[in-house]
């Protein structure tokens, strides 16, 4: 590969040789700019995406498999096209594929055909191997940079479209082993000038794990919680009764179904992983609930189920019967305070970031031509976040997520 130098002038080379894709997008300092941008899928995140770029003065070509969004689009400064491979010849400096990933397959198979060298492809995908997997398929992994936006609701469609939707965002950009670093620099200035967001760098098994643990295990116990309440006898109750706590923990759960789903069914081995060590770690409450039940001379079978005497719950025809406890008060266990208290460093990480009192300290990370990507990984892992492109290898960047 061969990497940027601190040669490279106003015109428009980029580190693998190749002439940026549009005429305004030449490297400004040396650093490539994703002056235009191509943006596939006007839905919730591609929608919002395209008018936030276009609020901050970048030029947008969008295209959407249905032309429903286009007036309303074209009225907010997006140049819509007819076409995946109208957008294509538009030559953009990079491409942002928003489509769902099931439509990934499809949409790589038109760009193979059509993209420009000079073109850096990237997506907002929620799991990153496996997009690269596909990218790789259809032959574009030498132009591929991965990116996932945290950001988003329960909502969809165009009509959702919110260029606020990115305030404050983070992103995370994926880079494998053979991710060409001007490429890269491309899609660190659209995130970071162009969007105005926070970026951390890691591989895509990382990605995957960590996204897993942060947003698609917590959709399927945010809809698991929403499944007890629908299957409960007193749920009508239990609605009236549900405020800030349970619209919290439920949030996610409103999600369109189909959607939630594909997402989680798409990173399905990290997911389980997780759901079966969540799943451990609520039986070992149960467990000691169990045993402080038991210490306070409270019937084992007393709040199973009624009339069955099982204990696991597994055949509750109605609502468990509510436990008496009729002995001496029972100290509570070690392991329930251990519980508990376990959090209490991600308590303080939020706290501090509620109250505003978080230093968010700055740091500079410089990298090198063969380390950049450890050494950006390594700045993730002790929470540092990019804020800002300083020059070829140095980024400005905040500490932000260090418990």
């Amino acid at each position: 590969m061969v990497e940027v130098t601190d040669a490279m002038t106003g015109n428009g080379v980029t580190g693998n040789g190749v002439q940026g894709g549009s005429r305004n997008g030449g490297p400004q300092n040396g650093v490539p700019r994703a002056a235009t941008v191509g943006v596939v899928g006007l839905g919730l995140i591609g929608g919002s995406l395209a008018l936030r770029l276009v609020e901050r003065g970048r030029t947008v070509v969008a295209w959407n498999h249905t032309p429903r969004p286009y007036d309303s689009a074209r009225a907010a400064g997006v140049r819509c096209v007819d076409s995946l491979e109208e957008l294509a010849a538009a030559g953009p400096d990079v491409i942002v594929l928003c489509n769902p990933l099931k439509a990934m397959p499809d949409v790589l198979g038109v760009l193979a055909g059509t993209i420009r060298p000079g073109t850096t492809l990237t997506d907002v995908g929620s799991v990153k191997g496996m997009v690269r997997d596909q990218v790789k398929a259809a032959g574009l992994d030498a132009q591929y940079v991965g990116a996932h936006p945290m950001a988003g609701n329960e909502r969809s469609g165009w009509a959702a479209a919110d260029p606020t939707l990115y305030d404050g965002a983070l992103w995370a950009v994926t880079v494998d082993g053979e991710t060409d670093y001007a490429r890269f620099l491309t899609v660190m200035d659209l995130i970071t000038a162009g969007v105005g967001n926070r970026v951390i760098v890691l591989n895509d098994a990382v990605h995957d794990e960590a996204a897993a643990l942060i947003s698609h295990m917590p959709h399927v116990v945010a809809t698991a919680l929403a499944n007890e309440l629908t299957a409960d006898p007193n749920r009508n109750v239990a609605a009236a009764l549900a405020a800030g706590c349970w619209r919290d923990m439920t949030r996610v759960a409103l999600t369109d179904p189909d959607r939630t789903r594909a997402m989680v069914e798409e990173d399905a081995a990290n997911v389980e992983t997780l759901l079966r060590s969540m799943a451990a770690r609520l039986t070992a409450v149960a467990d000691l609930l169990h045993g402080e039940l038991a210490s306070a001379g409270v019937d084992a079978g007393a709040g199973a189920c009624a009339g069955t005497g099982s204990g696991d719950g597994s055949d509750c025809g109605s609502a468990p019967v509510a436990a008496t406890v009729t002995g001496a008060a029972v100290a509570t266990p070690p392991a329930m305070l251990n519980f508990f208290a376990a959090a209490d460093p991600f308590r303080a990480y939020k706290a501090a970031e509620r109250a505003g009192t978080a230093a968010h300290e700055p740091r500079v990370v410089d990298v090198t031509p063969d380390g950049w990507r450890d050494e950006l990984l390594a700045s993730a892992r002790r929470g540092e976040h990019v804020v800002r492109i300083d020059g070829l290898r140095r980024f400005a960047a905040e500490v932000r997520s260090a418990l």
